[in-house]
């Protein structure tokens, strides 16, 4: 029996079951496409977000993990640490002195606030003779920037409506010289005129370019102060050291050394006390001493006359000032008619209307000596050399200032001086302010009539002896009667000054404090070193070989005279090593090893030999003091990069 298919009967007979597989294949794919039960759809949602909280959790740690190491919290500590000492206790230390913490008026007075500067006294060669590069150029820029500091603070955060210095700006001026004159000492005759206008463009940039800082708190009408005039025994010399051109250029540049200011209603009297001095001490040419008798020229009169001839026409120049101050107050200067006639230089401009003669404003008197007091006279407790022996004590002379005269200085002026100028200055005298002394020192003058006060302030440079300088808050308020020009007695019962001592940082504390915390970070990062070294794995594994462990060379197999080096120009072989091994050439890692064609052994074979100027060798063994301390040395100047940076751009920035 035979059986013959034909093709279309084979796949007939196939067709049926092809479209049943095809047909449960197709329902099996929409029971895949048909969406899960919530059970499974939920579950499926949970470990997605399990999985996915697990990589944010693992990305956080690891992010915590690089953040939150023991060098970034170091350099956390030092960033801290420089703006702390660079920045926020100059502000700390001046916003304690706000005006409204100390000063005690009515509510609605509007008083004259002033801030005096004393002894900046501005460091140059004549500080520190002996003291060496860089040492010394280090000393000039950190006292600099300690004024600067300093001053800007106090216009910032303070503002002050007047700002009067008392004398010594510079440390060396008295020594720099002039086109007619040079210092007595040889060692500075090469410091020509060019020397002090540099010192002087110092002196600008530190005071002057800083004073616009505080012009956001004008309040007055009359504008703000800056009064430089006032000159020291650092500036000019004393007594008969004083050089006449010395003192022209001082003047030439500051203003008149002798003059009077009314300021909050107050008539403040700048005498020249280091000139004046000249009166009683001996003529360097004649060597003849006391004001003289008969005619002629009396010893030093070069010096002191026009300081005297100021204190002996006080009343004139008392008259002009406080008239011209009564004049603007009731704005009585627009509209002035003049009268064309030729007047004395010194004779006031009176106003019939104004009687400037009983205006009797109170007198300020301003000195860079202080004046005379009793030896042994107490300053007080504020004083920092020398706190007080005791309370109540008439005499304390530690905490005294005390009597002595030296090269170019005295440290108070004489008796009969100090009457003369207190007799001429006024009855109305009832404030002194002086400086030299770089101390603070409160007194009252019981010597003189009203037993008038006199603070001595405190040197604004940290490079005078003291460990914390400091400066003098006044405020002044004495409200007029316009009409009558006299005070209208409402004023916390005739008291019209108020004064405070603000202190400012301790800069050495600072530096000791920088010092501590250097000692601290050193004694961390080594300690990390140390347990980076024992409980972490160490970087360089024990178990590498080194290459090469033993050295078996073997002569290499003869060449046929048919093979040739490459030099000759024609071809060339490299025979296999009779051991089956390939050369070192081939097995040596190139960053640990390297071959030079110079460098061959007589049978041809590059010689192995260290990379210079490379890392350690794997497998080379360090002892522990050697891992400790490159751990060390890396943390160490990881940090110092950044607190550097940081603070160099805190200097440069102020």
């Amino acid at each position: 029996m035979s059986y013959s298919y034909s093709h279309s009967a084979v796949a007939d007979s196939y067709r049926p079951a092809r479209r049943g597989t095809r047909a449960r294949s197709s329902k099996g794919l929409e029971r895949d496409q048909s969406p899960p039960p919530w059970p499974q759809r939920w579950a499926s949602d949970l470990r997605e977000a399990i999985s996915s909280r697990h990589a944010l959790w693992s990305l956080f740690k690891r992010i915590l993990k690089y953040v939150f190491t023991v060098s970034n919290a170091l350099i956390v500590l030092w960033i801290c640490t420089l703006w702390w000492g660079e920045r926020a206790v100059f502000q700390d230390s001046v916003k304690a002195c706000n005006w409204g913490n100390w000063e005690r008026w009515p509510q609605d007075a509007l008083p004259h606030h002033v801030a005096f500067i004393a002894d900046p006294q501005l460091v140059d060669p004549h500080t520190y003779p002996g003291r060496p590069w860089p040492l010394s150029t280090l000393t000039v820029k950190f006292t600099d920037q300690y004024l600067r500091r300093s001053f800007s603070s106090i216009q910032k955060e303070l503002g002050p409506d007047s700002v009067l210095f008392l004398g010594d700006l510079f440390d060396g001026g008295r020594e720099w010289a002039t086109a007619s004159s040079s210092s007595p000492e040889k060692r500075y005759k090469k410091y020509k005129d060019r020397f002090w206008k540099k010192e002087f463009h110092r002196f600008v940039k530190i005071f002057v370019d800083t004073w616009k800082d505080g012009d956001e708190h004008i309040h007055h009408p009359l504008g703000r102060r800056l009064i430089t005039g006032l000159p020291g025994n650092h500036d000019l010399g004393f007594g008969s050291g004083v050089q006449i051109p010395v003192r022209d250029r001082f003047q030439s540049f500051f203003g008149k050394s002798n003059r009077v200011d009314v300021i909050g209603n107050h008539t403040f009297v700048s005498v020249d006390t280091v000139s004046l001095s000249a009166m009683d001490q001996p003529d360097p040419e004649t060597g003849s001493s006391g004001t003289g008798s008969g005619d002629g020229e009396q010893p030093n009169e070069r010096i002191w006359k026009d300081t005297q001839d100021f204190l002996d026409r006080m009343n004139v120049h008392r008259g002009r000032a406080e008239v011209e101050a009564l004049r603007m107050l009731s704005n009585k200067t627009e509209g002035r008619q003049f009268q064309h006639r030729a007047v004395d230089i010194f004779e006031p401009s009176v106003d019939p209307q104004l009687k400037p003669e009983v205006a009797g404003f109170p007198t300020i008197l301003l000195s860079h000596v202080p004046l005379y007091r009793r030896p042994a006279t107490p300053c007080g407790p504020y004083r920092e050399h020398y706190p007080p022996s005791g309370e109540g004590l008439e005499e304390d002379e530690r905490n005294a200032i005390p009597m002595g005269r030296g090269y170019q200085y005295q440290n108070v002026l004489t008796p009969a001086i100090s009457r003369d100028i207190v007799s001429k200055v006024g009855p109305n005298l009832v404030q002194m302010y002086s400086g030299d002394d770089h101390d603070y020192c409160e007194i009252s003058h019981h010597e003189f009539s009203g037993s008038p006060k006199e603070i001595t302030v405190k040197s604004l440079s940290w490079a005078m002896g003291i460990r914390q300088p400091g400066f003098v808050l006044t405020s002044l308020w004495n409200p007029l009667d316009l009409a009558t020009g006299e005070s209208d007695g409402t004023s916390n019962g005739g008291r019209t000054i108020q004064n405070h001592l603000c202190l400012l940082p301790d800069q050495l504390s600072v530096f000791i404090y920088y010092g501590v915390i250097l000692g601290f970070t050193l004694c961390v990062l080594l300690v990390r070193a140390a347990i980076l070294v024992k409980y972490l794995p160490s970087r360089t594994s024990a178990d590498e070989p080194i290459l090469p462990l033993s050295e078996h060379r073997s002569p290499p197999p003869q060449r046929p005279a048919r093979y040739k080096t490459a030099s000759s120009g024609t071809s060339s072989s490299t025979f296999p090593s009779p051991h089956g091994l390939a050369s070192r050439a081939v097995n040596a890692p190139p960053m640990y090893a390297t071959y030079a064609s110079s460098d061959e052994d007589e049978w041809g074979t590059p010689k192995w030999k260290p990379v210079r100027g490379g890392s350690r060798r794997p497998g080379a063994s360090a002892s522990p003091v050697t891992l400790i301390k490159e751990e060390f040395l890396a943390s160490v100047m990881g940090v110092a990069k950044i607190a550097l940076c940081w603070y160099f751009f805190l200097i440069w920035r102020w």
